[in-house]
């Protein structure tokens, strides 16, 4: 560890938040730096990459007034730590960390690495028990378990913040369908952890709103679209570290929800762009998908330990595409998606999920055990069954006409109708597991289609 700090007077080129040191006798990949400003403020920085005795250096925040001749850097040996307390909880901080919601900072009582510890493979503990989300298309048919990655994929235009304000106030760890509640839970409680990105004013009181309402139970962190870019890297990593303690450390389940990781990715492709580094598809950086799994990674459980990570991000598809290079990468790493429709959002309904594209890789591991589990999946299986029908019937009737068309069909038409505007389009009320499995049955009944 270096015993005196010594200042660097070497900056050759400041190019947006990157700054250009030569003649470093000493440095290391994300080492933390303290950039000296000529008015007298200190900035916090990192170390990114080091050629020979010339180091990159990222500033977390706005450079203006910073100049090559005044300047100076001076390097810590440390890499950058999150603090981390029980009192926490219930507070609104910005993408570096301070607070956001006019309450003094709290007293840390430990410290971890913003990158967060590994976690090696061998000792994951597979997801198991559901989270509650509280709309029937989730919790029904693409049940989210705790430990699981399950990304959502909007749309602009599409009501994803809404989405995300109805998941906010009514996702809860109730277990398995069963009634007992299940002995591996964690023995903390239940949290939320929301990471919201790129904000605008608009949507800041939106989701403050929403907060608010909620009162405890929450942990925040919310970065403006007008403040620095490094922020909308760093909020997640803050978000990710702050689950990690309250889940390996106070055995609590914590759902983690980002929102957009498309400004996530647009923020990393700006930094890339200023490093002039090679681009990759779309112009983002080559190393996005290495990037994103490092954050998507770090959700799960492990072996012999209460607590657990689960995520769920919001990805807005740039142009509805579900090919574009963020969605792409993101089902790639993460265990299935929620995709919400833009037909369904124009009929008025809420949520807009569009089941057949939907999946959730691990809901059987969610959905209980023995009868219970065989009676939710019969009841899954038979509602995508109809549900698929009727959607594809939809075409034959634009040709023929009804007139044209058997009873049996007309009827798989009329239950696709019913199961979009009662099942799916639940508008804002909050409906547990158990209702959910009875909408899907009683949609059934009054169709008189088989049920199990």
């Amino acid at each position: 560890m270096r015993l005196s700090e010594h200042r660097y007077r070497t900056i050759t080129t400041i190019a947006g938040p990157l700054l250009f040191v030569e003649n470093v006798q000493s440095a290391r990949i994300g080492e933390v730096v303290h950039i000296h400003a000529p008015d007298g403020r200190v900035m916090e920085a990192e170390v990114l990459e080091i050629n020979k005795d010339v180091v990159l250096i990222e500033v977390y925040g706005p450079t203006q007034g910073l100049d090559v001749e005044r300047t100076t850097v001076s390097f810590t040996d440390a890499i950058k730590k999150v603090p981390l307390s029980p009192d926490i909880v219930g507070r609104i901080f910005n993408g570096s960390f301070a607070p956001k919601d006019g309450i003094p900072m709290f007293i840390p009582r430990t410290w971890a690495p913003i990158n967060g510890a590994p976690m090696n493979p061998a000792a994951r503990a597979r997801p198991e028990d559901y989270i509650e989300t509280g709309f029937s298309c989730i919790d029904g048919l693409n049940t989210l378990v705790r430990g699981q990655k399950l990304p959502v994929f909007s749309c602009a235009g599409l009501p994803s913040k809404e989405v995300v304000a109805g998941i906010l106030k009514n996702a809860r760890l109730t277990g398995t369908f069963s009634t007992a509640a299940p002995a591996s839970s964690g023995s903390g409680g239940f949290l939320v952890v929301f990471a919201a990105l790129g904000l605008t004013f608009h949507e800041f009181s939106f989701y403050l709103h929403v907060l608010q309402e909620m009162k405890t139970g929450f942990v925040a962190f919310v970065n403006m679209a007008d403040e620095p870019v490094m922020e909308r890297l760093l909020a997640p990593r803050f978000a990710l570290t702050v689950a990690e303690y309250l889940a390996f450390e106070k055995g609590m389940d914590v759902l983690v929800i980002i929102t957009d990781m498309t400004n996530y990715c647009d923020a990393l492709r700006e930094i890339s762009t200023a490093r002039e580094e090679l681009p990759g598809r779309r112009g983002y950086p080559g190393y996005m998908y290495s990037d994103l799994a490092s954050l998507y990674e770090r959700a799960g459980r492990i072996h012999n330990m209460p607590g657990s990570v689960t995520l769920l991000p919001i990805v807005t598809m740039p142009e509805d595409d579900i090919t574009h290079p963020i969605p792409d990468l993101t089902g790639y790493i993460t265990e299935g998606q929620i995709v919400l429709s833009r037909e369904l959002h124009q009929k008025g309904v809420f949520p807009p999920v569009d089941v057949l594209p939907s999946l959730s890789r691990l809901m059987q591991k969610g959905i209980g055990e023995g009868r219970t589990r065989a009676d939710h999946r019969k009841v899954a299986n038979h509602l995508y069954t109809y549900y698929a029908k009727g959607r594809d019937l939809r075409r034959l009737e634009a040709i023929v006409g009804r007139d044209g068309m058997t009873k049996a069909d007309i009827k798989m038409l009329d239950l696709a109708d019913a199961f979009e505007k009662d099942f799916i389009g639940q508008g804002s009320v909050r409906r547990t597991a158990h209702e959910t499995l009875d909408a899907g049955i009683l949609l059934m009944k009054k169709f008189s289609l088989e049920v199990g």
